[in-house]
């Protein structure tokens, strides 16, 4: 799908099935938000997107199977202007693995629109030095790992986690960690033994609404002052339609224990659009957000994300 269909679809409302890759044309329902701003005209960073564009130039690993349909970054530009949103942190797809180039291309192409997270391979001795590249060459403002809970992923345990944790905090960057609830404890001593190094767990780490110990597990995490967690994936824990009520009630207690400044809202575009649609994910967060104070809600739409990652806005 190149850029002028994403638009004339946009224009008619079409609405494609919401799987992956179909689910890009589903964001088309943002025409209808043309210049739409935020009832309190609260500033909003998108702090979780993923773009990729198909185009030999930006080879896809082999070990992937690739998309068939284009994510550009000028898709997310017009999605931002449709629905409200000033600034946006992309996060590298694992369609290309550690090949961050089409991201660092888009930092290059924009800057000042986007911060970059880029990836590495956490196996490799020399992550520190490529991690210490990509943020003094191409643009990039932290590094994801993705230590899932199966036994291949015990690396997160193992001896080359400290030097690139340190990398990163010497570099003053952030570590975003996508993970599940029973490796959360496994990332303590390495948060303890880098107590300035700003650390985000994406998407509360989808731990399950009932899972007892998931939660206490990550609710451990709000008596680190510099670990942040993402709200985003309130689509996918949730057993109940839009808008995820019993989701709701566990953000409420996320809410509780780490506060506003710790936390911070994503739409992750366009893997969320198995769910729903990238306007419904602006408007999951503008507008059912109420059972907090006005200026807890401005926190955790643009200030927490302003201040891991600052965009001088």
């Amino acid at each position: 799908m190149d850029r002028r269909r994403f638009l004339q679809l946009a224009a008619t409302n079409m609405m494609a099935a919401p799987l992956l890759p179909g689910a890009l044309s589903a964001l088309s329902d943002s025409a209808h938000a043309e210049g739409v701003q935020d009832k309190d005209d609260m500033l909003m960073i998108d702090s979780h997107v993923h773009v990729w564009k198909i185009d030999p130039k930006f080879p896809f690993s082999p070990e992937r199977k690739p998309p068939t349909e284009d994510a550009t970054v000028e898709m997310v530009m017009d999605m931002m202007k449709a629905n409200g949103i000033s600034r946006t942190v992309l996060i590298q797809m694992i369609y290309y693995k550690w090949d961050n180039s089409y991201i660092a291309d888009v930092l290059k192409r924009y800057p000042g629109q986007f911060h970059g997270v880029a990836r590495v391979n956490p196996e490799d001795p020399a992550a520190p030095d490529h991690l210490e590249r990509l943020v003094k060459e191409d643009g990039f403002s932290g590094v994801r790992i993705s230590p899932y809970t199966a036994e291949k992923y015990d690396w997160i345990k193992g001896p080359l986690m400290p030097p690139l944790w340190k990398k990163c905090a010497d570099l003053n960057s952030v570590m975003t960690v996508l993970t599940e609830a029973p490796r959360l404890p496994q990332l303590i001593p390495l948060i303890e033994a880098n107590p300035d190094l700003t650390v985000v767990i994406d998407h509360m780490a989808d731990v399950a609404l009932d899972d007892e110990q998931g939660l206490k597990d990550l609710l451990a995490l709000a008596r680190y002052p510099k670990v942040y967690l993402k709200i985003s994936h309130l689509w996918k824990i949730s057993k109940q339609p839009y808008p995820y009520n019993d989701s709701m009630d566990r953000l409420k207690v996320v809410y509780d224990a780490f506060g506003p400044k710790k936390l911070m809202w994503g739409t992750d575009w366009p893997v969320s659009g198995k769910w729903l649609t990238y306007p419904q994910a602006v408007q999951l967060y503008r507008e059912h957000l109420s059972f907090m104070p006005k200026e807890d809600q401005a926190q955790i739409l643009g200030k927490t994300v302003q201040e891991v990652w600052p965009f001088g806005l």
